[in-house]
């Protein structure tokens, strides 16, 4: 009797063992980033490509933040970064459109109005990012009420693992 507890106390005990084994394994198994990427989000109807090349479209707001690779953290210089929102009575149209480039450090800034309500969203500033070797991210920003400036950084996944 005594013989049959202690194996089936060492059969737990490698059952455990391999488990702990195995399990992180398995965790490990899909794309390991140092940096968290941004969340993808809706890109709503209202993009359009090519929207003029300008930092501001309005005063009163201040969107900045730096492009990143999720793989190691490091800066992305020259990401494509195509921003639209609704202008002050709360309506999309071709002066609320921008297209940014990251600089050589990866920190952009964008200026606008503050973001409006559209229908029953709350306000938000639509983002496209593009850049070399990395997938296209599509997100939204969503100012904080009577903020006058956001950080939001913009962590891009690459488009094959190194």
């Amino acid at each position: 009797m005594r013989f049959q507890v202690l194996i089936r106390f060492a059969t737990i005990n490698l059952l455990l063992l391999l488990l702990v084994m195995v399990l992180p394994a398995q965790g490990t198994a899909g794309p390991s980033f140092q940096c968290e990427p941004t969340p993808e989000d809706e890109m709503g109807p209202f993009y359009r490509p090519d929207a003029a090349v300008r930092n501001s479209v309005g005063t009163g707001y201040l969107l900045l933040g730096v492009v990143k690779s999720a793989h190691d953290c490091s800066q992305i210089a020259t990401a494509r970064i195509e921003l639209w929102m609704t202008g002050p009575e709360g309506h999309y149209g071709e002066k609320w459109r921008a297209t940014i480039f990251s600089a050589e450090n990866g920190s952009y800034h964008f200026q606008s109005h503050a973001a409006t309500d559209y229908g029953r969203r709350r306000p938000h500033i639509h983002i496209r990012v593009t850049a070399d070797g990395f997938n296209p991210l599509v997100t939204q920003h969503y100012p904080a009420k009577d903020a006058g400036e956001g950080l939001f950084n913009l962590v891009l996944t690459p488009s094959s693992q190194p």
